[in-house]
């Protein structure tokens, strides 16, 4: 049998096609909430970023996440993602 392939999604700290599974997602709720998506399927608009601190930097200074989400992510996030990489 062939081996499964995964979806390929974008990061967008440093702009490289990754498999889905190895990316956080984080996702803007209809309702303007902020929040990572572990399950990757929650409803609104969503972005990816690499599982690794030099990523999430990168992204918090170029605000990324803002740009990708449309609106300003709350610094917790970044946290959040750090605290994750680091479980």
């Amino acid at each position: 049998m062939k081996p499964r392939e995964y979806p390929k999604r974008l990061c967008v700290a440093c702009m490289q096609m990754k498999d889905k599974r190895e990316l956080f997602r984080v996702v803007k709720t209809k309702d303007g909430t902020v929040n990572i998506d572990p399950t990757h399927k929650a409803a609104g608009r969503g972005a990816y970023i690499c599982k690794s601190h030099e990523c999430i930097k990168l992204a918090a200074k170029k605000k990324a996440l803002s740009h990708a989400l449309k609106g300003e992510i709350p610094s917790e996030i970044y946290m959040q993602l750090e605290s994750e990489i680091n479980n």
